[in-house]
């Protein structure tokens, strides 16, 4: 039938946009984008197939396993299709997760233009009964694309996963449509569509907004390019060499249920932060006597607690998130930045927190373990 010849097409000019990257300069950068292109092929296949607008669920297309668009570590993402003028209904029981947040999307992120927020909250407007139990109840207004929920973890050791449906009221048990040639022929195509859009996105989406900024440099905490209400992010992105070392300083955020740290790498993507430590939430950092968070960012060890590793990338993003926030932020919450010889890096820690290779690994193992549960829960 030649119905996969769109798809296998889309994967080799999609292999070429990898290859050509401008900021490939190593190996590992390469073989990065060949395991970044597995992903996206991953997803490509999950957006095509994976839904029925007549029977609509949540899929987690963003993972360790397919990685896109500066990817929250302590994030599982859940996406659903919608159609306009459609009632919904969605049904869960909360977790113990530090925030549980709904938005809803009018358009795509392309390499041109962001994706238009339409509707955002968290869980403070749902009416949540004693067991955790809620519903909710949406009609998709023009417009309407994609309703997102992100359920966010502070504390990778304690919080608890929920539980998450959507329905449409409409169409609830009715069987689903017999396969046809056409519709499978359609599906292929818009994998094979949305596998290099995707690619060609990311490629773009920093340079609107991370690479806007001096290199080693952070934003004041500002509202998140088509994000949340209680949402606030700083944005950067670093350049160093082997012997320097950046000291993000950041006061330790009480008005809100979240606050992390991250570095990602060119593919505007997360970096191993299961086995390596290359994210931090405020759960998981030492806060120092003074209220302020301290971190260092460098490829080699500094032997302390807050250590962001850079796992053989000299250059990346970075990014600083406050999520269900009580207030707003001021420049005064944000963090400042200084790069200093890697020598140096103590003289530049007031409150020195010094961890062995024992205790680091034993932190290793523990983010392994989280990561594992959470995936599986």
């Amino acid at each position: 039938m030649g119905l996969t010849k769109p798809l296998q097409d889309a994967i080799a000019e999609a292999e070429e946009l990898i290859a050509g990257a401008p900021f490939i300069r190593t190996e590992q950068d390469l073989l990065e984008g060949y395991d970044y292109l597995a992903g996206r092929i991953r997803m490509a296949m999950q957006t095509a197939f994976d839904y029925d607008l007549d029977r609509p669920l949540f899929v987690n297309p963003t993972h360790q396993f397919s990685r896109q668009g500066l990817d929250n570590p302590d994030a599982l993402y859940f996406n659903a299709y919608l159609r306009e003028g459609v009632e919904y209904v969605v049904r869960g029981r909360r977790g113990t997760s530090a925030d549980l947040s709904f938005q809803v999307m009018g358009g795509a992120y392309t390499a041109t233009s962001a994706a238009t927020s339409m509707l955002a909250f968290d869980d403070r407007e749902l009416d949540i009964a004693d067991d955790g139990t809620f519903e909710l109840t949406y009609t998709a207004e023009p417009g309407a694309k994609t309703l997102i929920v992100r359920e966010v973890f502070n504390d990778w050791d304690t919080e608890e996963r929920g539980l998450l449906w959507i329905e449409r009221p409409d169409t609830m048990g009715r069987p689903a449509k017999p396969l046809s040639e056409a519709t499978l022929a359609k599906r292929y195509e818009v994998a094979a569509r949305s596998l290099t859009s995707s690619i060609r996105t990311w490629f773009a989406f920093p340079h609107f907004f991370q690479y806007q900024q001096d290199v080693n440099t952070l934003t004041p905490p500002q509202s998140t390019p088509g994000g949340l209400a209680s949402q606030r992010s700083s944005i950067g992105h670093y350049e160093l060499d082997e012997d320097q070392a950046m000291v993000i300083t950041v006061p330790e955020c009480t008005d809100c249920s979240y606050q992390a740290v991250q570095i990602g790498s060119d593919w505007y993507v997360s970096t191993d932060y299961e086995t390596h430590q290359t994210s931090l939430t405020k759960a998981q950092a030492v806060t120092d006597p003074d209220g302020m968070m301290r971190f260092v960012v460098s490829e080699r060890d500094p032997g302390i607690a807050n250590w962001l590793e850079t796992t053989g990338h000299r250059t990346g993003s970075m990014m600083l998130r406050w999520q269900r926030l009580e207030r707003d932020l001021g420049p005064e919450d944000g963090p400042t930045v200084e790069v200093v010889p890697f020598d140096s890096v103590r003289d530049s820690l007031p409150h020195y927190s010094p961890v062995t290779p024992e205790e680091y690994a034993a932190r290793i193992a523990a983010r392994q373990r989280s990561v594992a549960r959470r995936m599986l829960s």
